[in-house]
């Protein structure tokens, strides 16, 4: 677990990238205005990433160039990163961030990209690095996120979110483009799950991380026809399909329902 993090005069530390229009705009949330509460409950050997936070405008709008040389506009947009605070002395990490980002822009939030991912990897070995994974789109309005797998399905919620997964990890090893070896965090879908809940004013991820169920790959040294990627599974069983560890095969191991 991180070491707790330094709090600031009371206020979350903003890392501000101003895009389009709002290149001289800045947040400015109006005092006791309203907020959502983001919290994430970090399992050991994980850790909080910063929050990739958007909010988007309809007073300062962008201009756009369609395809056939047309213009139009689109809302405006404004990203912040923000580092989640440690509560006290448990693994709870929380920010909170207010709808209304106020300015003359009226500044609304927009979605929340957040999740875990291993700080420490020791325990698989040497040079072996954090892979992505365990990662989280929250979306409070009608646009897509800037993160958007056109495979992974929206979940919707009315009111405030609670999120429960499973996690496993993956040790991959790979040689082609340069020697590497990476711990990445395995769920159900890609690398992000995708929510959509206007009304949250809070939302609580809680990753559910089996670290006894370790599964490995060894991609091929040679990159030809028939040599795929080797898959290691927790009880001992290899494939070779070229595709990344099964997700439902590795719930089936753990459950006793494998065959």
């Amino acid at each position: 677990m991180k070491a707790p993090l330094s709090r600031t005069s009371g206020a979350l530390l903003l890392l501000f990238s101003l895009s389009g229009c709002a290149q001289n705009q800045a947040l400015s949330p109006p005092p006791g205005g309203e907020q959502v509460s983001m919290t994430v409950k970090v399992p050991q050997n994980l850790a909080a990433e910063p929050m990739r936070v958007m909010y988007r405008s309809e007073k300062c709008p962008i201009k756009r160039s369609g395809p056939d040389w047309t213009s139009y506009e689109e809302d405006g947009y404004l990203a912040t990163t923000v580092q989640p605070q440690r509560q006290g002395q448990s693994d709870l990490y929380e920010a909170k961030l207010p709808i209304n980002g106020g300015s003359s822009c009226q500044w609304q939030l927009s979605n929340v990209t957040f999740g875990v991912t291993y700080a420490n990897t020791t325990h698989f070995g040497e040079n072996v690095k954090a892979g992505p994974g365990g990662g989280v789109i929250v979306m409070f309005d009608q646009h897509l996120p800037q993160r958007r797998s056109a495979f992974e399905p929206t979940i919707k919620v009315s009111g405030d979110v609670l999120i429960r997964q499973d996690y496993y990890p993956w040790v991959s090893e790979h040689f082609i483009g340069g020697h590497k070896k990476l711990a990445w965090l395995i769920g159900e879908g890609e690398m992000y799950s995708y929510y959509r809940a206007p009304t949250a004013r809070k939302v609580a991820f809680e990753p559910l991380l089996h670290a006894d169920y370790v599964v490995y790959s060894v991609a091929p040294k040679v990159q030809k026809e028939g040599n795929h990627t080797q898959v290691t599974y927790p009880d001992g069983s290899v494939t070779a399909t070229g595709s990344k560890p099964s997700f439902k095969k590795l719930q089936a191991i753990r459950l006793g329902q494998s065959r």
